[in-house]
């Protein structure tokens, strides 16, 4: 697999000065002793302090080249939860789709545990006044979308919850549409009936950038993803970077959650007490 280098922008947020000052040394230290990466040019910059924002009034940025696959730059990723990915090299990288496919599943898989612990990432603005997207594509529409489009084909499984099987597909049909897919397919399996909502697995068939693909995957967290088209996908720096910071700010989120809903109570017994 090619090797890509890749600059982090790690942000530390803290309440506590002291505990900021341990955060990033522990970050540079770790960085220091990374072997499934090369990391070179780490730089912590000095803690500062915004004394207008009333929760993690500390900061600091933690800077550095990474130098690795971009398997290994995924997983990077998932560990450090950088607040920008900017991608140094190459222009582009094209991968086998068996081997994105192995990196999807390691983000769903890492994805899913996070999630299971501190909650879902999928939210959307009302979806009523969304129309019920297309579903179906002929085969040349779908080379079209592969070949001038750069896009990619493929099928992806879900858990989810509803209120009944046609109200859990038009949800997702709307909201892969949301996304920015075009769906092929969609096939809704009910998997278990309670009193006021059901638990199914959603099958689509997609088409989409490579960006959506990656996203949906670490938002979703899904049980099954097989890449039909095409066999090699090329993927621009861009692309690979904004795809990158998406996951290290959704894996960002995830973990400052408890951190954020302890001070957000504890501000609000403050406010209550006065």
């Amino acid at each position: 697999m090619a090797t890509m280098r890749v600059r982090f922008y790690i942000e530390a947020l803290s309440n506590h000065k002291k505990a900021l000052e341990r955060a990033v040394e522990e970050t540079v230290k770790s960085l220091k002793n990374e072997t499934n990466v090369k990391v070179e040019n780490i730089r912590a910059e000095d803690i500062l302090e915004n004394p207008e924002e009333e929760m993690l009034k500390y900061s600091s940025m933690v800077e550095a080249e990474l130098e690795g696959s971009f398997e290994e730059i995924v997983k990077a990723t998932m560990k450090y939860a950088p607040a920008i990915v900017e991608v140094v090299s190459p222009a582009k990288i094209e991968i086998d789709a068996k081997d994105l496919m192995k990196i999807l599943g390691e983000v769903s898989l890492f994805m899913g545990k996070l999630m299971e612990k501190f909650g879902g990432l999928v939210a959307y603005p009302p979806l009523d006044e969304i129309q019920k997207p297309r579903v179906g594509y002929s085969r040349e529409e779908i080379e079209e979308m592969i070949i001038d489009g750069k896009e990619i084909l493929y099928r992806f499984v879900i858990e989810t919850y509803g209120k009944n099987k046609e109200v859990v597909e038009e949800t997702m049909l709307k909201a892969f549409a949301y996304e920015g897919c075009k769906i092929n397919k969609i096939l809704v399996k009910v998997q278990e009936e309670g009193e006021e909502r059901i638990y199914a697995l959603v099958a689509s068939e997609l088409i989409s950038p490579f960006e959506v693909l990656f996203q949906l995957t670490a938002k979703y967290a899904p049980v099954a993803i097989s890449i039909i088209e095409p066999e090699i996908v090329d993927i621009s720096a861009t692309e690979l970077q904004n795809a990158l910071t998406d996951l290290g700010g959704f894996v960002h989120e995830l973990i400052h959650r408890p951190l954020k809903k302890k001070l957000i109570e504890k501000d609000t017994f403050k406010f209550k007490l006065s």
